[in-house]
């Protein structure tokens, strides 16, 4: 008797769990992938590229956004660039533009980043990964594979360091220019473990090229997870962003986290928010960080 009224309390818990259930929400994942060019000097600039120098020593007029410097593009990015892009299957464009996307950051001098939007340099690419898999023991490999929209060169902004202490933010613009890929991710992974994949191999493919060292740690490969929820056949849910994951680890872990998160929320009536998130690696979770600019016009 009490285990019939046990199991009709957990029923539907159980039954939202179960893989055939067509009630069951699940995962959608996309990436957008910053990846430091492997260059010595910055994408419109002469200045080297070099981690942990000291404060504002590799710094160009043009990179301090003095007035009358011009751009002068960096041939190795270029190439760096569509190497990566033939290595992932991509369309190359024989033409691509630059755009200027508009923002007011201390770490931006200029006002606005040069990236390209409408003609990037690469597009409709795909990688392939593999991962461990089965439906007991996870002991077989599973391939994968997840389309690239496009991949784009940026440039990378400046660093704001923050102290509490005297109540000030200082700026460092050493990063200021550098050259990024900007890799765009269509939204075909489903959990953590996948796009953890995903990014290793991206990693080791990259690390091949010597178009980027890949190394995490020091901010030359960063991760931004959109993570949406819904039911299988029904059109995607509200995504929120989780931003600057810095490894593979925390980017499985955050994704899961926020997955599980927004299942929770839908689950109780609530709705899940257009926002940005950042992961706490201390606790696991993903915390907001700032309402999604949907409305904000980069011109």
């Amino acid at each position: 008797h009490n285990g019939r009224w046990g199991l009709k309390a957990v029923a539907p818990r159980l039954w939202n769990a179960l893989p055939d259930s067509p009630q069951q929400l699940v995962g959608v994942v996309g990436l957008e992938i910053h990846a430091q060019i492997r260059s010595n000097t910055k994408l419109f600039s002469a200045s080297a590229v070099r981690f942990s120098s000291p404060p504002n020593s590799l710094v160009s007029f043009f990179d301090a956004s003095l007035p009358g410097t011009l751009p002068v593009l960096n041939k190795r990015c270029v190439e760096a660039a569509v190497m990566t892009g033939l290595a992932l299957n991509c369309t190359i464009n024989q033409k691509s533009l630059f755009d200027r996307k508009h923002y007011f950051y201390a770490d931006l001098p200029a006002g606005y980043q040069i990236t390209q939007q409408r003609r990037p340099i690469a597009v409709d690419g795909v990688l392939n990964y593999s991962l461990m898999g089965g439906k007991k023991k996870k002991n077989q490999v599973v391939r994968k594979s997840a389309r690239i929209t496009q991949i784009q060169l940026e440039q990378d902004s400046g660093k704001s360091l923050h102290d509490d202490l005297q109540s000030q933010t200082l700026i460092d613009l050493n990063r200021a220019g550098v050259g990024l890929m900007e890799l765009v991710m269509e939204p075909d992974m489903s959990c953590g473990e996948e796009a953890a994949a995903a990014v290793r191999e991206l990693q080791l493919i990259l690390q091949a090229l010597g178009t980027c060292e890949g190394n995490m740690s020091e901010g030359q490969l960063r991760v931004d997870a959109n993570v949406s929820v819904h039911r299988p056949g029904q059109p995607f849910g509200v995504r929120a962003e989780v931003k600057n994951i810095n490894s593979a680890r925390n980017l499985a872990r955050a994704i899961d986290y926020e997955i599980q998160r927004q299942i929770q929320v839908l689950e109780s009536g609530g709705t899940v928010q257009n926002e940005t998130r950042a992961y706490d690696s201390k606790t696991g979770g993903t915390v907001p960080m700032r309402d999604k600019e949907g409305l904000q016009d980069y011109r």
